[in-house]
């Protein structure tokens, strides 16, 4: 028996039907997120970590407690130090250096969600994609909105002060109020779910060839989205199948010793 879901399910069979698709409404304009695999679940690092090793009645001290450390700490190998009160810039932060925190990174670009679906996909990846129209706008109110129950189960914006990969990526945050719940139960309570999220499934087979070829000819790659040597180094792993002479993939191969 096929399970309901309460979003919408787009399946992709070719690289031009999903630029089709999210160039056009209802999708132009919205947010989204890329997925190598397309059975992981749309929760934050934070709400996977507490999920899986805390007591739910600790949640939110041990949140707060590596917030206070990180602030603490963190002002010994940063050029600017944000604001004690200036939460969104502190957990963007975090997030930037690998923290587990309640921010779930998100782009404007459905072509930078689909690098980072179909770059290391093996089977079949997704993109999700969240309607903006239907979210909490917190960018310069975070902390508004997770002291105000009535404002909504989700919010979606920026820190006030960008940083580089943020900029790169056209990123945007989603926060939710309930750190343990993926986003794809919360839009159940929403008066329509399936004007509020969607996926994208992109068989890897059908799709990725044609996609990161297209996203290269783009320049969007490790090296653009990540612009620092990490990047860079990164971005060699794509250039194994890549030439601008010839195809790699498809030159004989000869056995050694030949």
């Amino acid at each position: 028996m096929k399970k309901i879901v309460p979003y919408k399910v787009e399946p992709i069979r070719s690289w031009g039907e999903y630029v089709d698709k999210v160039a056009q409404p209802p999708y132009d304009g919205w947010a989204f997120r890329g997925h190598a695999d397309s059975t992981w679940r749309l929760m934050s690092t934070l709400g996977r970590y507490l999920d899986a090793y805390v007591e739910e009645r600790y949640w939110e001290s041990q949140e707060a407690r590596i917030v206070r450390l990180f602030q603490r700490k963190g002002h010994l190998f940063l050029t600017h130090v944000p604001g004690h009160a200036d939460t969104f810039q502190w957990l963007a932060l975090m997030q930037h250096h690998g923290a587990p925190t309640r921010l779930l990174d998100f782009t404007w670009s459905p072509y930078v969600a689909a690098f980072f679906a179909l770059e290391r996909a093996a089977t079949q990846g997704a993109v999700w994609g969240l309607n903006p129209k239907r979210l909490v706008n917190v960018t310069e109110r975070l902390n508004e909105f997770l002291e105000n129950p009535q404002d909504g189960a989700m919010g979606i914006g920026e820190p006030f002060v960008m940083n580089t990969r943020l900029i790169a990526q056209s990123g945007t945050f989603i926060v939710t109020r309930q750190v343990g719940t993926p986003i794809e139960d919360l839009v159940r309570g929403y008066d329509d779910p399936k004007d509020t999220l969607a996926k994208f499934e992109l068989p890897s087979d059908l799709v990725r060839n044609a996609g990161m070829r297209a996203l290269f000819m783009m320049n969007i790659t490790n090296a653009t989205l990540f612009p620092d040597l990490d990047g860079l180094a990164q971005s060699l792993a794509y250039e194994l199948e890549f030439h601008w002479s010839y195809d790699p993939r498809k030159a004989l191969k000869h056995p050694k010793g030949r």
